[in-house]
């Protein structure tokens, strides 16, 4: 579990590598980037402790300079989409990184991603503290708070042992509703004896109080009857 200091591997070093960079070394975890303009590497500092690896982040070898093997999670932000498309299905189908997110320009292409479940975030509403959500799974996306601020609907990342429990008896551990899913890039409101596939993304109906233990338990195995 990402508690523990784990490896990430990011590609590209912009204003937006850069900044993951520094905030998952922030907090504690081991981190490397790949970019193919050594200059690009400045924008770490020089108290940046993680790996630097000049190269493309498609390319196989350099990834396993990067240490993708043993990758959590894998993030792609260059400015090139069919780059960090590439790159995020190459660390996903060849690595068996589950936890990988690509940053997309064109709105269009952004779909067409999803559908082959590649999680994707754009630069329209796209922000540092989003981007980390979607690398470390605990940490939920309020996608919706009422006025209140009592109730929320918000996207939580359930662990791989999930896959293949149906929403009613997710709903019975967690104590929550499942709002929504989004499977391919579509949303989809499920019913009773629909089963958690894998790259389906939960959205969950809860109280603010009640998320942190709703992610705790979906963080976990499920419990056994």
């Amino acid at each position: 579990m990402y508690r523990q200091a784990v490896h990430f591997v990011i590609m590209g070093c912009g204003r937006v590598g850069a900044a993951l960079a520094l905030a998952l070394e922030q907090q504690g975890h081991d981190v490397a980037v790949v970019d193919r303009d050594a200059t690009s590497f400045r924008r770490l500092g020089p108290d940046f402790e993680g790996r630097r690896i000049t190269g493309l982040g498609f390319d196989r070898d350099t990834l396993q300079q990067a240490g993708i093997t043993h990758a959590y999670a894998f993030a792609a932000v260059s400015s090139g989409d069919n780059s960090n498309i590439l790159a995020a299905r190459v660390a996903r189908e060849t690595y068996g990184v589950q936890n990988v997110v690509a940053r997309i320009y064109d709105p269009g292409r952004a779909e067409i991603y999803q559908r082959l479940g590649i999680p994707t975030v754009g630069t329209v509403r796209w922000t540092a503290d989003r981007m980390l959500r979607r690398l470390l799974p605990q940490g939920a996306v309020p996608q919706f708070t009422d006025p209140s601020g009592k109730v929320v609907v918000a996207e939580v990342h359930a662990d791989p042992s999930w896959i293949g429990q149906t929403i009613t008896r997710i709903e019975k551990v967690t104590g929550t509703r499942v709002a929504y899913l989004l499977r391919l890039g579509e949303g989809m409101i499920p019913v009773t004896d629909t089963v958690l596939q894998d790259g389906d993304i939960l959205n969950v109906l809860c109280t603010g109080e009640q998320l942190p233990q709703v992610e705790q338990i979906l963080d976990r195995t499920p419990p056994t009857d």
